[in-house]
């Protein structure tokens, strides 16, 4: 008998599969098939009521895929799961499931790029009302939300500038106002942060990035109750978007999912002490990460993440063209955008990932021309820092009196 709750890493690695169901295979079969037969037309009839469970057609379930969702919903603490073909497809499943014409929904200051074009272009071309409030501060939600208010949407820590949201703070207010609460958990993963346990109804993941881990796959996942997911799956996946995750991807997701803890006790170590160096260079003006004494929410950070994760933001004297001229001096670390891989990764969110805003949005939502971002990978951190130190800023030499 089992006396204790099975570990992170265990759920990881076993949770939903017995080898001894599909005749010894250690690895989980690969169910490469659009389509699935039925037993009898009866019960064929019965899957397409609902009155009995099975797989009728890949664009809405797969074993494969099923075995995922159920892994990454224990993981999240969550009832249930569900596969996307991309974070982005993740995002606007939920959102045309949850909104329509008329309804509101609220946006934290600062999105990943692709998130506030499918926001403020997207879905505001539909009637949905589209609001930003700086939700750092709780209480601006409080002022904001209204009867009209359907979601309240952020990601924590956000990307690109590593601002964080008070999860149950947020929660507590919104579920007070019948809104529900949708959290981007990309950069912290389920590992650092359980969004659910803290009050959220739904819970994102680009599983392109850490979950994966290898940049070899784009896919998305989300969880939450069972009731939400399903309604998400039938509707914002079946029929709305199509975003359907391949079994392959699956396969590969489930594959990360295994050395996710030990990668992300690695990103979080080596992004630690890269941001502490980086706050002690010459020529770096601010460094944002969870972890440093001097993050302003430091004390958001410790109650909500078990580690402080592998993204760091920061801004160099001289802006852009200080930036851009730092991240051409590098030898090892990849220009690139994407983060969560093995390979340390820098870009510049200006041109890059939140070149969607206008300058002004860039501005008003906190993204400076000047903030460049590092995924910290899995590389020796020696190799890693002597990469970033050459390439930094010098000092001018004293001219000889």
């Amino acid at each position: 008998m089992r006396n204790h709750p099975e570990s992170f890493s265990t759920r990881a690695i076993h949770h939903g599969y017995d080898p001894m169901e599909n005749e010894g295979a250690l690895t989980p079969p690969l169910h490469l098939t659009s389509t699935f037969a039925f037993e009898t037309a009866e019960a064929g009839g019965e899957m397409f009521a609902g009155e009995r469970a099975g797989h009728i057609y890949s664009r809405i379930s797969n074993p494969t895929c099923t075995l995922l969702e159920k892994r990454i919903a224990v993981l999240e603490g969550a009832e249930a799961g569900l596969a996307l073909a991309s974070g982005m497809g993740a995002i606007t499943a939920t959102m045309w499931t949850l909104l329509a014409p008329g309804d509101e929904i609220i946006l934290d200051k600062t999105l990943y790029g692709c998130t506030f074009s499918f926001m403020q272009h997207g879905l505001a071309k539909f009637g949905v009302t589209v609001t930003h409030v700086d939700l750092t501060n709780p209480e601006n939600l409080t002022t904001a939300i209204s009867d009209k208010t359907k979601v309240v949407y952020f990601e924590t820590p956000a990307n690109p500038n590593m601002r964080l949201v008070d999860i149950q703070a947020v929660s507590d207010i919104a579920h007070a106002n019948s809104a529900y609460v949708v959290v981007d958990n990309t950069y912290a993963t389920p590992y650092l942060t359980q969004p659910i346990t803290h009050g959220a109804d739904i819970v994102l993941h680009s599983a392109t990035k850490y979950l994966g881990g290898h940049g070899d796959v784009v896919a998305g996942l989300l969880v939450g109750s069972e009731e939400l997911v399903t309604q998400i799956r039938l509707y914002g996946m079946k029929d709305m978007t199509g975003a359907v995750m391949a079994p392959f991807n699956a396969m590969l997701i489930l594959r990360g999912l295994k050395t996710l803890e030990l990668r992300m006790d690695r990103h979080c170590s080596s992004a630690a002490t890269v941001a502490a160096m980086l706050e002690q260079s010459y020529g770096v003006q601010k460094v944002w990460y969870p972890g440093l004494e001097s993050f302003e929410q430091r004390d958001v950070a410790t109650r909500q993440m078990s580690q402080f994760g592998g993204m760091i933001a920061f801004e160099l004297e001289g802006g852009y063209n200080a930036g851009c001229t730092m991240m051409n001096k590098l030898k090892m670390i990849t220009r690139a955008v994407s983060l969560g891989d093995a390979e340390t990764l820098v870009q510049h969110p200006a041109s890059m990932t939140h070149s969607t805003y206008t300058p002004e949005e860039r501005a008003l939502h906190g993204i400076s021309e000047g903030l460049v971002r590092l995924s910290i990978g899995l590389e020796g951190i020696d190799d890693v820092i002597a990469d970033i130190v050459q390439a930094l800023p010098k000092p001018a030499a004293s001219k000889a009196a």
